[in-house]
């Protein structure tokens, strides 16, 4: 298996989603280099950090985080595409259970019980073959030694792209998107929303506001990158 790897590899070789560069035997998705490169924010080490007012004043939240600074042209933005639109679903994986590593370091972060990671639409869901945050909400189940669960938070109506939106178009877009079943399961839990990036919060916001109805939720919230720095 290993010989035909390395056939296969000479042809179809395997690339790094950050830099284009080939892969080595053991690298999975990034490259060593780009792992260690990564711009990132180490906001899960202090509970007041830029995000925070993202939702101050709207939601109540507890922690909320991102993995990495997000800016157009540098390699989050490359990293993210290949996640949402290439296939590389392993991306959200890998990168999901390193930041699940780092979480579970900080003690605000500990009491958490369930992941739950931002729904697809079934009919989105369909046409890109999978949804980008589940992966990232196994990888942070692995990270953080906690299960992830996708039968609570269902997204039942379609919505438009949120790319060029405004904040507050953003927020009719998709304020009554979201349902919910099993509230029995995280009832009085603290849990931890998972999506790839964080813009202006509008769906993250809307995902709270709608898990809140759940007597004695509480929640947190964790991305691979954040927009607003």
């Amino acid at each position: 298996m290993k010989l035909i790897n390395n056939v296969l590899s000479l042809f179809y070789p395997r690339l790094c989603a950050a830099c284009g560069d080939a892969l080595q035997q053991n690298e999975t998705c990034l490259c060593l280099d780009c792992m260690l490169h990564l711009p990132e924010t180490q906001f899960h080490k202090s509970h007041f950090n830029p995000l925070r007012e993202i939702f101050d004043g709207r939601v109540p939240v507890e922690e909320v985080t991102a993995l990495m600074s997000y800016k157009k042209a540098n390699h989050v933005q490359k990293i993210l595409h290949h996640l949402k639109y290439k296939g590389e679903k392993e991306i959200g994986s890998v990168l999901g259970e390193y930041l699940g590593g780092q979480l579970i370091t900080e003690q605000r972060y500990q009491d958490i019980q369930f992941i739950l990671p931002i729904p697809l639409h079934p009919k989105k869901k369909r046409k890109r073959g999978y949804n980008q945050s589940e992966w990232i909400a196994k990888g942070l189940s692995k990270g953080m030694g906690i299960p992830y669960l996708t039968d609570v938070l269902l997204r039942t109506r379609f919505t438009d792209t949120q790319t060029q939106k405004s904040r507050f178009a953003r927020w009719q877009n998709v304020k009554e998107v979201f349902s919910l079943q099993n509230t029995e399961k995280i009832a009085y839990s603290h849990v931890l929303v998972c999506d790839d990036v964080l813009t202006t919060g509008a769906t993250t916001e809307a995902a709270i506001r709608k898990l809140r109805e759940i007597e004695g939720v509480r929640v947190s919230v964790a991305t691979l990158a954040a927009t607003t720095l």
